[in-house]
């Protein structure tokens, strides 16, 4: 019997140099979308996926990031004292989405230290990985879609979009062996930005994962990159020597916040999805459109 995946693991730690100088005092993964921090959309998602623990592997500049998902009784009692008791309700929900566990990032540099970071806090379970500034936005949740793939089959997960040309150029594109069911893919390798022409296929890797505990080994035993850093691409490909590994095309709209634009698109495909400001902001955008 397959066993649930109860954990995810969101590395928040770097330092969100694609937007500096913003991020020079604010984490990346705190950059608002609307009226909420990115990493929050983050958790919640993987909360509507049925994770219960919520692994943050931070960083001495990640302060804020604790303090969002911690109580604030300060500001608590302000809201009560006021009235405000939509937005207190609000406030108070947030800490209580989850089970918060957090560790600090140790280690060469890399997207696969975090994760062999959180080792000794998953065991001999299966557990999930998304990325700290990654949004995505559909009728099921991304890891929900991911983690049915996984009960599925028993095996790692890989989160994949279809892009075009220029994305290959972008992102890890993996290469297919079969299709075992509509939308899910075994994959036999993997290709780091190739371009278009050397593209094995057009579906590109992003940061979600659902992994095995095998993973932490095939981590360990991986060759460092460029730079000496610990990938976790790498290691899942040395994984496929000994077990299968699935794709999943995800179903839904994918933003990746820690890029300006795709920043800017989330905030705007937010603002449309939400009663309160889709007319503005359509009628903004067909105004700003004619300038």
């Amino acid at each position: 019997m397959v066993q649930h995946v109860r954990k995810v693991i969101i590395p928040v730690a770097g330092y969100g140099t694609r937007f500096l100088p913003a991020t020079k005092a604010m984490p990346k993964e705190m950059l608002p979308i609307i009226d909420k921090p990115a990493i929050q959309y983050v958790v919640e998602e993987a909360v509507a996926s049925g994770i219960e623990d919520v692994i943050l592997v931070t960083s001495m500049s990640k302060r804020s990031v604790e303090d969002h998902f911690d109580d604030n009784h300060e500001l608590e009692g302000w809201l009560k004292r006021t009235r405000k008791g939509k937005i207190l309700e609000e406030i108070r929900a947030i800490g209580k989405l989850a089970n918060f566990v957090y560790v600090r990032q140790k280690g060469p540099y890399g997207n696969a230290t975090p994760v062999l970071n959180c080792r000794h806090l998953i065991t001999n379970e299966p557990f999930a990985v998304l990325f700290g500034d990654e949004m995505f936005a559909g009728e099921v949740p991304r890891l929900r879609q991911m983690i049915d793939t996984y009960e599925r089959y028993g095996d790692p997960v890989l989160g994949v979009i279809p892009v075009d040309d220029e994305g290959t150029k972008r992102y890890g594109i993996i290469d297919p062996a079969a299709e075992v069911e509509p939308g899910v893919y075994q994959v036999k390798g993997m290709m780091e930005k190739p371009g278009p022409e050397k593209a094995p296929s057009r579906l590109a890797a992003i940061g979600a994962y659902v992994l095995t505990p095998d993973i932490f080994d095939a981590i360990t035993a991986t060759k460092r990159g460029h730079g000496g850093e610990m990938v976790l691409l790498d290691a899942i490909f040395n994984l496929m020597k000994s077990r299968p590994v699935y794709a999943r095309v995800l179903e839904g709209e994918y933003h990746d916040t820690g890029s300006k634009l795709g920043w800017l698109q989330a905030n705007i495909a937010e603002a449309l999805r939400r009663p309160d400001m889709r007319t503005e902001t359509r009628a903004y955008l067909k105004k700003a459109a004619k300038a």
